[in-house]
């Protein structure tokens, strides 16, 4: 199969011509342009070491919906203690820091290289890159970023110093997502961790024809502001979930 071979123009060849492990294309940079470009294509950048920069669009995609998010007992437990408090926006890049560092169950932060590191600061600057943060104490200590275009919101990479730090995080983003109209969260690809909130797989083709719905709507731009508390994000979940249609 050909391999797609980016140049300093800004063109991405069709997601749906991807080779079998989802490969749409090989080097070019992490600008902000290129990144936006990337993402309202439903492409994505995942360095592997000792290789050029590699773009994705694999299929299936991993997607979570907002009324089949799922929350386990101890996460409601958690999250009805009150023991974080949530913000988002205030410490993007340490957020992105602690992700390249800090082991997740199944990920491998190594692949946020400076590179990417620079890209996505200079994307938050622009309002397009969020950081939802956990705190306990007034310690940071767990979060998540992503990108957001449209009403679509991609998440990239999360961290937690202590337990379920960083799925409080995440719970109270989808219910704040929901609150505000976007359509879908894009996991990328399956991890276990993602699959007990109740992401599903996604055909591409799918996956492509929502994303651009989405990303013709207005996007939300940064700096956010969270709307809910976690406990207020779960109950509007949990109502989303009771109303859905069952088919």
């Amino acid at each position: 199969m050909p391999v797609y071979v980016l140049t300093e123009d800004l063109v991405f060849p069709p997601p749906e011509g991807a080779s079998p492990e989802g490969v749409v294309a090989i080097g070019g940079d992490t600008t902000p342009e290129r990144l936006i470009l990337a993402y309202s294509q439903g492409i994505f950048p995942w360095p592997h070491h000792d290789l050029p920069l590699l773009w994705f669009s694999p299929d299936p995609r991993f997607i979570i919906s907002f009324d089949r998010v799922h929350v386990g007992k101890s996460l409601r437990k958690r999250i009805r203690s009150a023991q974080f408090e949530v913000r988002t926006d205030t410490r993007f890049a340490e957020v992105l820091d602690a992700c390249a560092r800090v082991p997740r169950p199944g990920q491998d932060g190594t692949w946020i290289t400076e590179e990417m590191r620079q890209g996505y600061n200079a994307l938050h600057l622009q309002g397009y890159a969020h950081s939802v943060e956990s705190y306990q104490d007034g310690e940071l200590v767990g979060g998540l970023y992503g990108v957001a275009l449209g009403t679509s919101f991609c998440g990239e990479s999360m961290f937690a110093l202590a337990d379920d730090a960083s799925k409080v995080a995440t719970i109270t983003l989808l219910g704040n997502l929901c609150q505000w109209g976007f359509d879908f969260v894009d996991c990328q690809v399956y991890t276990e961790h993602l699959a007990r909130f109740g992401a599903e797989e996604w055909p591409r083709k799918r996956f492509l024809r929502a994303l651009r719905e989405a990303v013709a709507k207005p996007t939300r731009r940064g700096p956010w502001r969270l709307e809910l508390t976690p406990a207020e994000a779960l109950a509007l979940l949990d109502e989303r979930r009771a109303t859905a249609d069952p088919s």
